[in-house]
């Protein structure tokens, strides 16, 4: 029986090395979701790999890579449960090279945990982070200044204080109202106001991570918009078949339905009934927003479907775009973008190389006025309404209609350039 507490997708997202599998693994361990043995178990391979103090990382860091390295890779995703709800915990990686998975992550979260450490401050990863958790839809946000143990910080209020300040005003220059938002002195290799008070900090009247999640507000479920499942890997299962395994972003599937992966392999669609749906183990009657599923397909075959496509209702298939307009904000270019330039886009699951065929308008980026018709070029800081050619067929909707569908970044040479959202789109015929 699934659970029927409300389920909330929950991002910890910060600067490498700031603590944030420390704090997800403490928060698992401390609120009794994960077993004394395992711990144990992760314990002593943290000192053969003399990892020493490592051991709550480790919990979300399975790859073998990443125990040996100390660095999460790829995104982890823990079940995890309070009295109130149930969460689906997203680890982040801070790591340069994996902000792609940090994309994905982040636009699949309702809520985020920035995780800053009280001796660094602000980093150029935090400001990237923060930005792109606001341009790809994160609304709420708790920031937990962590590491509030370490030498030099002394579990001072002074230095709290002032990493507070720092992030209040990063906050604030990406729109997010800092006066919303859920402040913790946080020691997670210690346990100190993760999940139990700290017995350090008697300075410190706010929540504990635990009752600050617990106060997060569930997603409205975007139930009543047309059904639509970004597809993020298939699997061959021997005995069953095709399953394909995604979140559902908008709508309800329900076993029994007809629908229509889009593009699918020939660009044209592939129809289905869908047979089962599984979550956490679990057989589901039906999924709704928010839920990571596994559902199989009875049409679906192996070579049909693939990451990037999108599952709906047969009677209201996913849009196919030929072209888009999107508005869209420059934030990591090293020269300038003009017409022309031809980078890797990620929108849902997908990731499609496509051109900027125009550039329309450019617009102040903290008011949205237009400041320039046409220009030439766009660079660092510089929002912009731009025309987009995909280069190969593509799902995304427009923002008006779908926003879940319609938020991409822009990717280049390890960087994330920009980010953005469509608002307009021609159909492919």
């Amino acid at each position: 029986m699934a659970s029927e507490k409300p389920h909330i997708n929950m991002v910890f997202i910060g600067h490498v090395d700031h603590g944030k599998s420390t704090t997800v693994g403490r928060l698992l361990f401390d609120s009794g979701n994960l077993e004394e043995q395992v711990l144990r178990k992760l314990k002593d391979k943290a000192q053969d790999l003399g990892k020493a103090g490592f051991e709550f990382a480790f919990v979300m860091d399975n790859l073998k890579e990443e125990q040996e390295r100390g660095v999460t890779i790829d995104l982890a995703h823990k079940r995890f449960d309070t009295d109130k709800y149930y969460f689906t915990i997203i680890d982040a990686p801070g790591h340069r090279d994996f902000i792609k998975n940090m994309i994905t992550g982040a636009s699949q979260a309702d809520a985020g945990v920035l995780v800053v450490a009280a001796n660094d401050g602000v980093n150029a990863q935090t400001k990237e982070h923060v930005f792109l958790s606001k341009t790809l839809g994160v609304n709420q946000l708790i920031v937990a200044i962590n590491k509030m143990d370490i030498s030099g910080v002394d579990y001072k209020e002074e230095r709290y204080g002032k990493v507070k300040d720092e992030v209040s005003q990063l906050l604030k220059s990406v729109g997010y109202d800092p006066s919303k938002v859920t402040f913790l002195a946080i020691a997670a290799l210690k346990g100190d106001n993760v999940v139990k008070k700290s017995e350090n900090m008697d300075w410190y009247k706010g929540p504990t991570l635990l009752e600050a999640i617990d106060q997060l507000n569930p997603p409205e479920k975007p139930t009543d918009l047309p059904l639509r499942v970004a597809i993020q890997d298939v699997y061959n299962i021997t005995g069953i078949g095709v399953v394909p395994v995604g979140r559902v972003e908008t709508g309800i599937i329900k076993v029994g339905d007809k629908v229509v992966a889009m593009p699918g392999r020939e660009g044209k669609g592939v129809n289905g009934e869908v047979k089962t749906i599984e979550m956490h183990h679990e057989q589901l009657q039906k999924a709704e927003p928010g839920d990571n599923i596994g559902f199989n397909v009875r049409g679906f075959g192996k070579k049909d479907v693939t990451r990037g496509d999108v599952v709906a209702h047969a009677d209201n298939p996913a849009t196919v775009a030929s072209e888009f307009t999107a508005q869209m904000v420059v934030l990591n270019h090293p020269s300038v973008i003009t017409v022309g330039y031809t980078p890797v886009f990620h929108i849902h699951t997908a990731q499609v190389a496509c051109q900027i065929t125009a550039i329309e308008k450019k617009l102040n980026p903290a008011t949205g006025e237009v400041v320039a018709e046409k220009p030439d070029f766009i660079k660092n800081g510089d929002a912009a309404i731009v025309k987009i050619k995909p280069v190969q067929p593509l799902v995304i909707e427009k923002q008006k209609e779908i926003p879940q569908m319609s938020r991409f970044a822009i990717r280049d040479s390890g960087l994330t350039v920009a980010a953005g959202m469509c608002i307009d789109l021609v159909k492919k015929s």
